[in-house]
C-alpha cells in the first residue's frame, strides 16, 4: 500500500511550521505514532534508516535537513556570515538537490512504499522558486534536471499546500522572531521576487500535472492561526481517509 505525501511550502516566515505542527498534533490526537525528524536531528547528525521508523505511522520531515549536507547548507551556504562568503546559485542548487536526493533515497521513498504518511516542510518546490532568482543565469530547466530534483519531482506530493502572505508581513514576522535563521534570503526584495513565483500558474500546473493537489492557504492578517490551521487540516482530510 502506497503511503501519502504532504508538502507545505511558501515564503520564509509565512506560517509553514505552524501548519505542519497542527497536522502533527492532529495525528497524535487520532492515536497515530509520529516520528519527528526535527526532534531526531537535535541529537543525531544523520538520516535514520527505514528500519528505525518501522513502528511509526507518520513521519514529519523538513528541507534542508539538519544533518550532513543540510547542516552545511543551513550553517554555511545560506547563512549570513561575518566574513562575507557568498556561494553561487548553482552551488546552492547542487547542495540542496544532493541533500534532497539522500533524504528521499534513504527515508522518504522507502517510507511511502511501506504505506506511511510523510508530512514535509519545504521541498523541491523551494529550489524551483528560489535558485533561479538567486542566480539570474540559472534557468528553471537546469534546476529541474539536477538528479535530486528529478527524483523528487518523480515522487511529487499527493497534497502541496502553499502558504500565501505579503512579503512585507513576512519581513515583519521574521524581525519579531526570537530565534532568527540568519538566512541570506530573508530580505524584502528577494521575498517580493519569489512571492510571484509561488503564486504563478506555471508552478501550480507543473505539480498538478504530476498528480499533486495544490491548495493555497492565506496566512495574512486578519486570518488567525486557528483559521489557517483548520484550513490545512481540512485539505489534509481530503487526501487521507
Amino acid at each position: 500500500m502506497k503511503g501519502k505525501f504532504i508538502m507545505v511550502d511558501g515564503l520564509d516566515g509565512s506560517g509553514k511550521g505552524v501548519l505542519v505542527q497542527a497536522m502533527k498534533e492532529q495525528f497524535v490526537k487520532s492515536g497515530k505514532k509520529v516520528f519527528d525528524l526535527k526532534e531526531y536531528w537535535k541529537e543525531h547528525n544523520n538520516i535514520p534508516e527505514i528500519d528505525e521508523v518501522q513502528d511509526y505511522d507518520v513521519i514529519i520531515s523538513s528541507e534542508p535537513t539538519f544533518s550532513m549536507i543540510g547542516k552545511v547548507i543551513r550553517e554555511e551556504m545560506i547563512h549570513v556570515n561575518s566574513h562575507g562568503r557568498m556561494y553561487s546559485g548553482l552551488s546552492t542548487a547542487h547542495a540542496f538537490a544532493l541533500d534532497r536526493e539522500i533524504l528521499y533515497m534513504k527515508l522518504i521513498i522507502p517510507a511511502l512504499k511501506k504505506g506511511k504518511i510523510v508530512i514535509q516542510e519545504r521541498g523541491v518546490i523551494t529550489s524551483l522558486v528560489y535558485q533561479p532568482v538567486q542566480h539570474e543565469k540559472l534557468d528553471l530547466s537546469t534546476v529541474m534536471m539536477l538528479p535530486g530534483n528529478k527524483l523528487a519531482l518523480s515522487h511529487a506530493p499527493d497534497l502541496l499546500i502553499i502558504t500565501k502572505v505579503s512579503p512585507e508581513h513576512v519581513i515583519q514576522r521574521l524581525e519579531n522572531r526570537e530565534k532568527k535563521d540568519q538566512a541570506i534570503f530573508e530580505n524584502l526584495l528577494f521575498q517580493r521576487k519569489i512571492a510571484d513565483r509561488y503564486e504563478s500558474e506555471w508552478l501550480r500546473r507543473l505539480f498538478e500535472q504530476k498528480g499533486s493537489k495544490v491548495v493555497y492557504i492565506d496566512t495574512n492578517p486578519p486570518n488567525t492561526e486557528k483559521e489557517t490551521t483548520e484550513a490545512a487540516i481540512l485539505a489534509m482530510d481530503g487526501i487521507i481517509k
